[in-house]
């Protein structure tokens, strides 16, 4: 890389300027001094999860869109339980639709226990029919306020594994000690007395002392339906905009609408190189068929596409410059953009962007380019599938 592109990439992503510009349009919340791990897999993540639990001292706080009742979920139930039984302050809100199929006797053994669990948006739904679109997308956990784990994996065996199987997801998370953390914790409790109508019962614990380097500059930027727009897009598009040689995005649902579309093909035109990594094989086949409507624009305009192939792409990641890294809950899609409860934390540091950067390599070489001239001789009947399924793009 020339030394003017170095310094035009140094300039566009520190100046205060950009700073004070990417908060006001996102109501990030920034933080200095934090330390963060890249998990790559959804089974390093559960390891170092459970590992914090057994460690906790005052409280934890969880929160998942979805919780199976097999083995990882029983060892979550476990850790919990535990934490519980040693007087841990245990608090677990998980979303009532994505826990649909988890039986009851799951969360009342919890509550037996000790844990206090609330479910997200349960019957009967105040909303009416719009229930269903309100839900908690969210993947979190915080301990004792100053450590926390952060992403995209739910709690449930597919989420939990490694390797090239369809059995076992390929999925990544983020562990992040210090200030973050608090903000973390102070985001869940607004959500639980939200959801749960207990206002008296939640503190935020104290500072806890580091004793580690920590030097990572983190911004949290949230997203929810009572938002007058949406914060988790306009993120994304600051980061693109801000962009001056690289973006690498990785995400299992693109349906992203045309504004997005549109900082993707204005970066383009600045000279911006933009690899897009999809999955070749999707647990929902018609999001993968709307996907591929998108294709033809983006492959015309220079992006390159990649189809990950070996196992289901769930990971939510993107890498700007190599130095700014976002991972969290949202998908690139209308539904996270405006309906769903949303997390995504981004990092501003090398060391952290050069570990997201070789993790994001090794899916590239596990994925197929895709090409204009091969995109353009699907057929008919796949023409056809996409031009009627199009305007389901809001629902799915």
């Amino acid at each position: 890389m020339s030394l003017l592109r170095r310094k035009r990439k140094y300039h566009t992503f520190r100046t205060p300027r950009f700073f004070r510009w990417f908060r006001r349009n996102t109501e990030a919340v920034f933080s200095h001094g934090n330390r963060v791990q890249l998990f790559n897999s959804g089974a390093g993540l559960f390891s170092a999860m459970l590992k914090a639990f057994a460690a906790a001292e005052r409280s934890i706080c969880a929160e998942f869109y979805i919780i199976r009742n097999d083995l990882i979920g029983h060892a979550f139930a476990d850790a919990l339980l535990a934490a519980a039984a040693r007087g841990v302050t245990v608090r677990l809100l998980y979303d009532y639709i994505g826990c649909f199929d988890t039986p009851g006797s799951y969360f009342r053994q919890l509550e037996k226990g000790g844990v206090s669990c609330v479910a997200f948006n349960p019957p009967p739904f105040r909303n009416g029919l719009a229930w269903f679109d309100r839900r908690d997308h969210r993947k979190m956990a915080v301990i004792d306020g100053a450590h926390a784990f952060v992403g995209g994996i739910n709690i449930g065996e597919e989420y939990g594994g490694e390797g090239e199987s369809l059995e076992r997801w390929r999925d990544a998370g983020m562990g992040v000690d210090g200030p973050a953390a608090k903000e973390l914790q102070r985001l869940f409790l607004v959500t639980w007395q939200d959801e749960s109508g207990k206002m008296d019962e939640c503190r935020l614990d104290g500072t806890v002392s580091q004793h580690y380097p920590a030097d990572a500059s983190v911004m949290i930027v949230t997203g929810s339906p009572h938002h007058n727009r949406s914060f988790i897009r306009s993120a994304f598009m600051l980061a693109i905009a801000g962009a001056s040689d690289t973006v690498r995005i990785l995400t299992p649902y693109f349906v992203p609408g045309p504004r997005f579309v549109r900082s993707l093909l204005r970066a383009v035109r600045r000279g911006v190189r933009v690899q897009l990594v999809l999955p070749a094989s999707n647990d929902v086949p018609l999001v993968r068929l709307v996907s591929r409507s998108y294709y033809a624009s983006l492959l015309k305009a220079g992006i390159e596409i990649y189809e990950r192939e070996g196992t289901v792409l769930h990971a939510k990641l993107m890498l700007i410059d190599d130095c700014w890294g976002v991972i969290g809950s949202a998908n690139l899609d209308l539904r996270s953009f405006h309906r769903n409860y949303e997390l995504n934390v981004i990092v501003d540091s090398h060391e952290f962007g050069s570990q997201l950067h070789e993790a994001i390599e090794e899916d590239l070489r596990r994925s197929k380019r895709i090409f204009l001239h091969e995109h353009e001789r699907r057929g008919l009947l796949v023409r056809f599938m996409e031009r009627i399924f199009a305007p389901a793009s809001w629902f799915l």
